[in-house]
């Protein structure tokens, strides 16, 4: 069985949030990833929240260098409290590029830095729940001044979980040492991927830190491409063969195409943007790398596909919200059958 998270759409403003976790909630979704893209995932978060009463809700991913960790520490822990343990705090690096030029931000050495970023988030929770002196010194961030004044003060379920976003080796096995969990990224989903790279390196970061999987939070974000007929699920095919042009446009997102032996792609993609040549990009998204990156089935077959491909992989997974209301209780029907014990 598998928990099912429902994805959000990178455009879906504070306007639409609120009824689009609700649906999710009434369809039986167990969680909901909300974006920090176009959008402050904060406040979506808050939102989707607010209008729900047992979902879980999480950012996919806060992008976290940009903002101080008090300031992360303190939205969290309000959100946390008014949500009765709701929340989950996702996080991630982006890239160099725009951490200094679309943020005007400070990139320095990205996983020591997250590393004590999320230790320095659960020392400022420790603080906040026991009223503890606040003591991290590292060499990315300081903290030890709270004056009680500033403290919020203990909450009824403080154990927020912090979920970051991994893609490379070193990053991935920080993550399994410090973390709660993991996101992948939607080009790191392939079973093959997950098999032969992710979970090793998740491995070898259990054993430097003396733990067990047994209560980490692995999510798998795929690409998907499903509706109620194959005429709708052949226009999201289409629609993630583009999606995936641009995102193996960027170099880091390469290891995936290496797996498989498509290094050159990611070149070609990368030449194209800088040449401006964005309408053909899609056209280098083969049929057989869709199939290796996207699951594809109509509603009644996308909980077989699924179980075929992530079956004893992981826990947790995500899957699209249908884009029309009418189409709610299809995909609840096979969100139910992911979530059975079958």
């Amino acid at each position: 069985m598998f928990d099912v998270f429902a994805a959000t759409p990178e455009d879906m403003g504070p306007g639409e949030i609120g009824a689009h976790a609700a649906r999710a909630e009434a369809m039986g979704f167990d969680g909901l990833q909300v974006p920090d893209a176009i959008h402050d995932g904060l406040l979506l978060s808050a939102m989707a929240l607010d209008a729900t009463s047992q979902l879980i809700v999480g950012t996919g991913v806060l992008v976290a260098f940009p903002r101080s960790p008090m300031t992360v520490a303190i939205a969290s822990w309000d959100l946390q409290k008014m949500s009765g343990g709701r929340f989950e705090l996702g996080l991630g690096t982006q890239v160099k590029q725009n951490i200094e030029q679309r943020y005007s931000a400070h990139w320095g050495s990205p996983v020591p830095q997250l590393r004590e970023y999320v230790q320095s988030l659960k020392a400022i929770f420790h603080s906040f729940q026991t009223g503890e002196k606040l003591n991290f010194e590292g060499e990315h961030y300081c903290f030890t001044r709270l004056q009680p004044f500033f403290n919020p003060g203990p909450i009824a379920d403080p154990d927020i979980p912090i979920l970051c976003g991994a893609v490379g080796p070193a990053m991935t096995r920080m993550v399994a040492r410090i973390a709660d969990g993991m996101i992948t990224h939607p080009t790191n989903t392939p079973p093959e991927y997950i098999r032969e790279v992710c979970l090793p390196r998740l491995a070898g970061g259990f054993e430097q830190a003396g733990r067990t999987a047994e209560d980490f939070k692995l999510i798998l974000g795929p690409l998907t491409a499903t509706g109620k007929s194959e005429e709708l699920v052949a226009a999201q095919w289409e629609r993630q063969r583009k999606l995936l042009g641009f995102l193996y446009s960027t170099p880091a997102y390469w290891p995936s195409l290496e797996l498989f032996g498509w290094q050159e792609k990611g070149q070609q993609l990368l030449d194209m943007t800088r040449s401006g040549n964005w309408q053909e990009m899609p056209n280098i998204i083969t049929d057989d790398m869709l199939e290796k990156f996207v699951p594809r089935g109509t509603y009644d077959d996308i909980a077989r596909v699924y179980r075929e491909r992530y079956e004893g992989l992981c826990r947790r997974i995500t899957f699209p919200m249908p884009e029309n209301p009418d189409d709610d209780h299809l995909a609840a029907a096979a969100i139910a059958r992911l979530k059975a014990c079958i």
